[in-house]
C-alpha cells in the first residue's frame, strides 16, 4: 500500500509528473465523490503483517522487561527501550509499517520515563514530584529522539500528551489544592495542543504529506482536553447538572459542529458525541418521553451527524462564506 506521500515523493525523485499525480489524486476523489481533502487519511494498519509484528513484539519487549526488571528494575526499562528502538530501525524505517510504529513509539517512549523514574527511586532521594517532572523529561525527550529518526507521525501528539500528564501529575503532588482547578489546566493544555495542530495544519492545507498526518493526531488528542473538561465544569460528569445545563451542552455541540467545519476536522464532535447523546436524552425525558429518551436521541444525532458527514463540503462552503475574510484566509482552503 502506498499513501499521498508517497505519491509526492514519487514526483520529487523524477518518477512521476506533477499533473498526472494530480490527475490520479482527481480521479480517485471523481470515483469516491468527495475531495481527498476530505478524507482525514491516517494509517493504522498497512496489512495482517502488522497485527502478526505487534504480537510478536510485545511478547518479546514483555519477557525481555520482566527478566530485567527480575534482575535490577531499571534494567527491565531499559532493555524494553532498547529493544523498541531496535525493532522500530527494521520494521519502522526500512518496512514503513504503520501500527507497528505507533506501538513501537509507546513502548520507546513510555520505558524511556520508567527508567528515568526506577532508577530515581532506586538509587536517589528525592520527592515525587522533581521525580515526575524529570521522568517526563525524559520521555518527552525521548519521543523528540525518535521523531527525529522514524517521523512517526503520532510522535509528536505523543510528546505533548507526556508533558501533559507529567505537568499536571506534578502540579497537583506539589500543591495538592489544585485539583480544585485541574479542568481549568486541561482546559489550557487542550487549547495549546489545538493551536499546534492547527500550526501543523496550516504548513500542508491540501493534505497530502506527513504534516497532516501529525496534525491529525494532535487534533485528536486536543479534543478530549477541550470537550471533557468543558462539560466537567457544567456538572456533567457530576450528575449535578439540570435541564439548563443539558441545554448548555447541546448548545456547546453545535458550537463545536461549526468549530470542526471551520477547521476541517471532525474530532472535537466524537470526543463530545457522547455528552450530548446523554444531555439530549435528559431534556427528552424531562419532557415525557421516559424510556426512549436515549434511542430517540441516538435516532436524531445519529441522522444529523450521518447528514454533515454527507454535504461536509457544502457545509463548510457556506460557512466560510460567513466569515469575515481575515479569518478565512486563516483557515484550511475549501476542498
Amino acid at each position: 500500500m502506498y499513501t499521498d506521500e508517497d505519491l509526492s515523493h514519487a514526483v520529487q525523485v523524477g518518477i512521476f509528473q506533477q499533473q498526472d499525480v494530480a490527475r490520479f489524486r482527481a480521479m480517485v476523489a471523481s470515483r469516491q465523490h468527495t475531495s481527498l481533502m476530505d478524507e482525514e487519511h491516517f494509517r493504522l494498519l498497512s496489512g495482517f503483517n502488522d497485527i502478526f509484528v505487534v504480537i510478536a513484539a510485545l511478547l518479546l519487549l514483555g519477557c525481555a522487561g520482566w527478566l530485567g526488571g527480575t534482575l535490577w528494575p531499571p534494567l527491565g526499562a531499559v532493555l524494553v527501550a532498547a529493544l523498541s528502538w531496535l525493532l522500530a530501525e527494521y520494521f519502522v524505517r526500512q518496512r514503513r509499517m504503520a501500527l507497528p510504529a505507533i506501538v513501537l513509539l509507546g513502548s520507546f517512549v513510555s520505558a524511556s520515563g520508567m527508567a528515568v523514574l526506577l532508577l530515581l527511586d532506586s538509587g536517589l532521594e528525592t520527592t515525587m514530584a522533581p521525580a515526575i517532572l524529570t521522568a517526563g523529561s525524559a520521555a518527552a525527550a525521548a519521543a523528540w529522539l525518535h521523531w527525529r529518526r522514524f517521523r512517526v507521525p503520532i510522535t509528536v501528539a505523543a510528546a505533548v500528551a507526556v508533558a501533559v500528564i507529567t505537568l499536571n501529575a506534578a502540579l497537583l503532588l506539589q500543591w495538592p489544592n489544585l485539583r480544585h482547578s485541574s479542568d481549568l489546566l486541561l482546559l489550557g493544555c487542550g487549547g495549546i495542543a489545538f493551536w499546534l495542530a492547527m500550526r501543523w495544519d496550516m504548513q500542508d492545507p491540501s493534505r497530502q504529506t506527513r504534516k497532516s498526518d501529525v496534525a491529525f493526531w494532535l487534533h485528536l488528542l486536543a479534543a478530549p482536553l477541550i470537550v471533557h473538561p468543558v462539560f466537567s465544569l457544567l456538572g456533567i460528569q457530576s450528575g449535578e447538572a439540570g435541564s439548563s445545563a443539558m441545554l448548555a451542552v447541546v448548545l456547546l455541540y453545535l458550537l463545536f459542529g461549526l468549530l470542526s467545519l471551520a477547521v476541517d476536522r471532525r474530532a472535537l464532535l466524537v470526543s463530545a458525541l457522547a455528552y450530548v447523546l446523554y444531555a439530549f436524552s435528559h431534556l427528552l425525558q424531562d419532557a415525557g418521553l421516559q424510556g426512549q429518551g436515549f434511542a430517540l436521541s441516538g435516532l436524531l444525532i445519529g441522522s444529523a451527524l450521518l447528514l454533515m458527514s454527507a454535504f461536509w463540503q457544502r457545509c463548510r462552503q457556506q460557512l466560510l462564506a460567513r466569515l469575515p475574510a481575515t479569518l478565512g484566509a486563516r483557515l484550511p482552503p475549501q476542498a
